[in-house]
């Protein structure tokens, strides 16, 4: 039997990076699933919840609810955005004491899944047929490996690559400083944490940066195109959507 899943994308991704829900989509739909785009979908509520109005978020998670309730399953491709959802929808649904939102909520969160997690653990698939012929580190965000605890899953999965050499990312557990709106308002000392960030980056001899989530990569490639470096960024789905043409490589 087909599986079918609804792509979450994220309002970051859908407004910036459509194309990592492009690949994301190719990527399921080689390995035989189908993928639907619930067209009204829009922000998971992330933002409000990190810069603590978790109240302003609850429209957000109705919505979310509403537009997803009849999903089998969900892909997201933002692991800020899927620890959002796993880790606070409950709690803010709770708040609200009204017991059909509560109840709603507790159906769809065990429906929600991280990009590389519904690869590996769910369809148990580690090589997709990508090739990538340079020297790739991972850099773990902070949502994805502190809340989600998706580690195995990614480095399987960039292991698996035709041609990708893995180059170890020294203290790769540590923050890029971006933090979404910590960004803007502590911007000095989130600049200090990614300039510790880079420097590990330039130590690890990586040509490539991957991650999980596009936000946290935009801060790291602003500072590497700036100092023009040559070292490129790449959410993991575009990568595992690389090479699969030969003209790719």
């Amino acid at each position: 039997m087909t599986r079918t899943v609804s792509l979450f994308v994220s309002c970051f991704n859908d407004a910036i990076y459509p194309r990592t829900a492009r690949a994301a989509q190719g990527v399921l739909e080689r390995l035989g699933v189908k993928v639907d785009f619930p067209a009204e979908q829009t922000c998971c509520g992330q933002i409000h919840i990190n810069t603590g109005y978790g109240s302003m978020a609850v429209p957000l998670i109705r919505h979310f609810v509403d537009v997803f309730s009849n999903s089998d399953e969900i892909v997201s491709i933002s692991g800020s955005c899927t620890a959002t959802i796993r880790e606070h929808y409950q709690e803010l649904a709770q708040r609200t004491q009204d017991p059909v939102l509560i109840r709603r909520t507790d159906e769809l969160i065990p429906k929600v899944h991280e990009f590389s997690q519904y690869l590996t653990d769910v369809l148990g698939v580690v090589d997709v047929g990508a090739a990538y012929p340079h020297k790739v580190c991972y850099h773990p965000t902070c949502h994805s490996l502190r809340s989600l605890h998706v580690y195995d899953s990614a480095v399987a999965l960039l292991r698996a690559v035709r041609g990708l050499e893995l180059v170890e990312l020294p203290h790769a557990e540590q923050c890029c400083g971006f933090g979404g709106t910590f960004a803007v308002k502590n911007a000095p000392m989130s600049t200090a944490i990614l300039v510790d960030k880079v420097a590990n980056i330039f130590a690890s001899g990586a040509e490539t940066v991957v991650a999980l989530d596009n936000s946290c990569l935009t801060h790291i490639n602003g500072f590497l195109k700036r100092n023009k470096t040559g070292i490129s960024t790449m959410h993991l789905a575009e990568l595992l959507d690389h090479g699969v043409n030969e003209s790719e490589v």
